[in-house]
């Protein structure tokens, strides 16, 4: 039996294996759950960017729109094999790139010309081109073409500056992820020691389980009397106690049945006795009321007809109820006086008692067996508590814990350089975003200015200060976005075409998987392994172990065993064979002999008791003569009837001794009925009533002990013949029930090797947090989102410096203006008068159409006249 529980660990430390999550069992005994305690883990499973994510998002299907190719697996593989060459298979690279390529070309191409056409733009302006000229032609659409510019300058600055706060935010984002890097690194490598330190503990701890199932035998063992014994009575229960309570009834109804008869022989006799009494006295009436109506008055005409009528109704006084013919139940008596000197309650009784001690019988032979079988279950725990010392446990985790630590001494070596970068990177950034935003400060206040300060009536040359500072700083902003912009579209190329292709290359895939179906191709990583994995895992490179599917099950939180398939190396199931492992225990429960001697229902005395009762003839009294005697009248007429209509037939005669003599007839009969009628109708009642209970508690007294001795018998041979096998079968059970304790036991730690032990969560979550946290959200999606924002606000810099340039002309103070003359009788067009300003260059005389109540305007000269036109 050391070899019971021996075995259970020892397959996957081994190989290094274990795993999650047990799949529940066919059977579970009650009272019995075992679960590995759970382990916790600083590093979360999943990363939320919070509301970044949004932007994150729509940055990535902005990138999806100009790089729609699908992942360029079949470049990846001949890269790893080292068979592919860029000089021959470079339209393979363009393909693929094309999207990047064009959009950085563009980008390239904004770089090159915006300084180039702000050059030559300068020089324009300078040469009075290009609206350099400080003069303001009259239009009448120029209310409405200075709004128009007005809105879309305005609109351009709006989007422009959500790309610059992108930008800012992006840039500060990325920072501050950074500067998370190293409590990830710490807590993901804190993760990977405390899954190698929980390791030991959860070996410790599947073998401390033992103990349960052997409590849970203990408690069964120390309650056998109950489980097998009970069983046992439960088992003779339905067979037995029925048969016992007939015979019980049997025996009540005996003891019923003989009090009924003494009660019934009791009135029997004073029934009789009451019934010649009443005879005597009705003949005595009768007799007497014959010799009254002899009297001489009775010959009187008018007396004679009610003495002839009294005289005829005498016949009627006599009893109508004969007892006589009635025998006397002494007899039946006797014999159930005989039949009870055999107490079949107290038979009855000490079976019930046989029965109900069949759970102390129980407990009393196997005491020996329980308390030796409780020694080797602690033999076994003794043994399966050393199992762990055997195991090195130890110097396999060593390996890991040391590959751990220099991974994290890598790490911690190179992040503060990383972070040093990190921090060039965030100035260069905030940098152009400051730049844009000086940008984009000059044409927001050139446009408050210029609107808060143009008076519509104040001609070109007359407007205010406020206007013209206005059209100046917008000016202003047009110049710094040719100086500038072309900076800023540098960073957004550098950034677009490394952020971008990490997105597609690394990060898009990495999410979908298609980077471990690259890597799970067959023969890719080794020319002679079919899957790399297996052949490096399992020395066994023909087993379907994949990159995927490590990584999914992993993910899961499934154990190395059931990941790794380490059944190729190590069949759990084989070696945790429940039979094998089972059987010291089997064997000694066999050992358990339990004997349970007959019990014998009724013994031969009161088998004889009812073989007589069946015989005693109770059932076959004339219960019918009885009633038919106690169910009559006692007299043949209602005696008061009788003697009130006596009564009423002497008040018609005269008075004398006959009428006396009638009504003292009549009070006698009166006095009879009473006295004796109404005592023998109760008795007679009485009677009526007890032969009634006795007919039906003996209707069918043969068929029924008949029935009770065919089952008595039925009964008593079933325990004979199958008593023991009820004692062996509960046996077996019990037996069967200790042993299941211990298969569970095993079969749940076959799972939780295979499926719990070492669950390997924080190796994905490590590796998630390397790419997919580190890499893709907090470096490529914030600077995908820089370049995104930045571009944006670049691009638009180009209507921008346009409408800028539109507007300053209406903000702008001129150095002259068109003077019209209206010739209101001829309204004959004229030509415009300029007036020059000494030291300030005459602007060509232009032909323009003359605008109605436009006023003579003169130049004057300008306090900036030495400002130089832009």
């Amino acid at each position: 039996m050391a070899l019971l529980l021996g075995f259970l660990l020892l397959l996957g430390l081994c190989e290094d294996t274990m795993s999650e999550e047990p799949s529940s069992s066919q059977y579970r005994p009650g009272g019995l759950e075992f679960q590995l305690p759970p382990t916790s883990y600083q590093t979360s499973d999943s990363y939320d960017p919070g509301p970044a994510g949004l932007f994150f998002h729509i940055v990535r299907l902005f990138v999806q729109i100009v790089q729609p190719n699908a992942f360029p697996e079949d470049i990846l593989r001949k890269t790893i094999q080292k068979k592919f060459d860029p000089s021959k298979e470079y339209d393979k690279i363009i393909y693929y790139e094309i999207g990047i390529i064009i959009c950085a070309a563009l980008g390239l191409l904004f770089v090159v010309l915006m300084p180039l056409v702000g050059f030559f733009f300068c020089l324009c302006r300078c040469c009075n081109k290009c609206g350099g000229e400080m003069h303001q032609r009259q239009k009448r659409s120029g209310p409405f073409l200075k709004k128009c510019y007005t809105i879309s300058l305005l609109v351009i600055c709006v989007f422009i500056s959500i790309g610059i706060i992108y930008g800012f935010a992006a840039n500060q984002y990325m920072r501050t992820r950074v500067e998370e890097t190293r409590k990830l690194s710490d807590s993901n490598f804190n993760d990977l020691r405390t899954l190698l330190n929980v390791v030991p503990g959860q070996i410790d701890y599947i073998l401390d389980q033992f103990t349960h199932p052997k409590e849970k035998a203990f408690d069964d063992l120390d309650n056998i009397n109950s489980l097998v014994g009970d069983g046992i009575y439960e088992h003779l229960k339905p067979k037995v106690l029925p048969v016992l309570k007939d015979i019980k009834d049997l025996a009540k109804d005996m003891k019923a049945n003989r009090d009924t008869l003494v009660q019934v022989n009791t009135v029997l006799t004073d029934v009789k006795h009451s019934s010649a009494y009443l005879r005597t006295s009705l003949r005595d009436v009768k007799t007497s009321m014959e010799q009254t109506l002899t009297d001489p008055q009775c010959s009187f005409p008018a007396v004679a007809p009610t003495c002839n009528s009294i005289r005829k109704s005498l016949s009627v006084l006599d009893d109508s109820a004969n007892f006589d013919h009635l025998p006397s139940l002494d007899g039946h008596i006797t014999q159930l006086d005989g039949l009870l000197q055999t107490d079949l309650s107290s038979l009855v009784q000490k079976a019930n008692e046989s029965l109900s001690n069949i759970p102390e019988e129980v407990q009393n032979q196997t005491r020996d067996f329980i308390t030796e079988f409780k020694k080797t279950l602690n033999s076994i725990q003794s043994d399966v508590k050393n199992i762990s010392t055997k195991i090195p446990i130890q110097k396999t985790l060593s390996s890991f814990v040391r590959y751990i630590n220099n991974s994290e001494d890598y790490i911690l070596h190179y992040l503060p350089t990383m972070e040093e970068c990190d921090s060039y990177r965030w100035l260069v950034c905030l940098v152009v975003c400051c730049l844009l935003t000086l940008i984009l400060t000059f044409y927001l206040l050139g446009l408050l200015c210029g609107t808060l300060g143009y008076d519509q009536n104040a001609t070109p040359t007359r407007r205010g200060c406020v206007s013209n500072t206005g059209g100046l700083l917008l000016m202003v902003g047009a110049g710094f976005s040719f100086f500038f912009s072309w900076m800023a579209m540098t960073t957004v190329v550098l950034t677009f075409v490394a952020g971008g292709n990490m997105e597609k290359l690394v990060c898009e895939p990495y999410r979908n998987k298609k980077l471990f179906q690259v890597l799970d191709t067959p023969y890719l990583l080794n020319e002679d392994w079919k899957y790399y994995l297996s052949g490096l895992v399992l020395n066994k490179p023909d087993v379907n172990l994949t990159f995927e599917q490590v990584y999914s099950d992993c993910k899961e939180n499934k154990g190395l065993y059931a990941t790794l398939k380490l059944d190729h190396i190590y069949n759990v199931s084989e070696q945790l064979n429940i039979t094998k492992h089972t059987g010291d225990i089997n064997s000694n429960l066999e050992n358990m002999n339990i004997r349970i001697e007959d019990i014998e229902l009724l013994d031969k005395t009161g088998m004889k008791t009812l073989m007589d009762l069946r015989s005693s003839g109770i059932d076959d009294i004339d219960y019918a003569a009885y009633l038919n005697a106690t169910e009559r009248s006692p007299t043949r007429v209602n005696l008061i009837s009788f003697a009130n209509d006596i009564q009423r037939k002497a008040n018609q005669l005269p008075s004398g001794r006959l009428k006396t003599s009638l009504k003292s007839h009549a009070d006698t009969l009166i006095n009879i009925h009473q006295n004796q009628v109404i005592p023998l109708q109760n008795s007679m009642s009485t009677m009526n009533k007890q032969m009634k209970t006795l007919h039906y508690r003996t209707s069918g007294l043969k068929v029924r002990v008949s029935t009770t001795i065919f089952f008595l018998n039925s009964t008593q041979d079933f325990l004979t013949s199958q008593l023991s096998k009820i004692v062996v079968e509960e046996s077996k059970q019990f037996g069967s029930k200790i042993i299941s304790y211990f298969e569970w036991y095993l079969q749940w730690v076959e799972m939780t090797i295979t499926q719990q032990f070492a669950a390997c969560k924080p190796a994905a979550t490590a590796v998630d947090s390397a790419v997919n946290v580190f890499l893709c959200s907090y470096i490529v999606d914030p600077l995908n989102l820089f370049w995104f924002g930045m571009g944006k606000a670049t691009m638009l810099l180009l209507p921008a410096v346009i409408f800028a340039v539109k507007l300053a002309k209406y903000f702008r103070r001129m150095y002259s203006e068109d003077v019209y003359e209206d010739d209101p009788v001829n309204k004959v067009q004229s030509k415009p008068r300029v007036q020059t300003v000494p030291g300030v260059q005459t602007v060509p005389m232009v032909q323009t159409v003359p605008m109605k109540n436009m006023r003579h305007a003169n130049s004057r000269a300008r306090a900036e006249q030495g400002t130089q036109t832009i």
